[in-house]
């Protein structure tokens, strides 16, 4: 009788420790859940990024280098803005309206340029030189000679009012013939290469070019 007591508390005890052990053990085929601390992951279509203790670590798909092409379209558009807001400024209007692209890299390719009589490339201009080579690379115009003779084969403007970009504007500044030209913008302002400052942009307003000016024309 002990002995059979015995058995039957030992087979007792032994299947209580097999049901335990169950009970511990994983389900097949579960995966650990990393807790997100109630934070909602998202993922953007064609970017997967790794985790990694390194921020530069990451496997990016098809569309990574969008934010690349972003940057570098952005750097292109503000460098062209720079020049725009420049010329903007000079001129005293909106920036919307410095639009003729291939007039303003021009000047901006030969502003501060030197004044040279006679002369005709970068290292030295002079006025008619200055006007002679816009006219010819900005509006394909062929037009040559010496600002007194630019301004007896113009087609004279009556009025100030009249001017629009690309006329000439004249200066009497000897008072007794014409003796300088510069190329008309916007808003009274004209560029012209000057004996003080070279190639540069100057206001129809100023007391000096008020003074001396003689009057404006069109190439036709």
């Amino acid at each position: 009788m002990q002995r059979t007591g015995l058995y039957w508390i030992t087979l007792v005890i032994g299947v209580t420790a097999l049901s335990s052990c169950a009970s511990l053990k994983k389900p097949a085929g579960t995966r650990p859940v990393a807790a997100d601390n109630g934070r909602k992951v998202q993922f953007l279509e064609g970017i997967t990024l790794s985790r990694s203790n390194s921020s530069t670590a990451h496997s990016a798909g098809p569309n990574a280098n969008i934010s690349r092409n972003i940057t570098m379209s952005s750097a292109n558009l503000e460098n062209a803005q720079a020049w725009q807001f420049k010329y903007a400024q000079l001129l005293d209007i909106a920036v919307e309206d410095v639009r003729n692209f291939r007039l303003y890299g021009f000047i901006e390719d030969w502003y501060g340029t030197p004044y040279r009589m006679g002369g005709k490339n970068k290292d030295g201009i002079d006025c008619s030189g200055f006007v002679n080579t816009l006219l010819s690379n900005v509006f394909q115009q062929s037009f040559s000679g010496t600002s007194a003779q630019m301004y007896e084969h113009v087609r004279k403007l009556r009025s100030r009012s009249d001017l629009r970009e690309g006329d000439l504007v004249f200066f009497r500044i000897s008072k007794k013939r014409i003796s300088h030209v510069g190329i008309y913008l916007e808003n009274d302002r004209f560029v012209h290469a000057s004996t003080s400052s070279g190639v540069m942009i100057s206001d129809l307003n100023e007391a000096y070019w008020k003074k001396y000016y003689a009057g404006a024309g069109r190439v036709e």
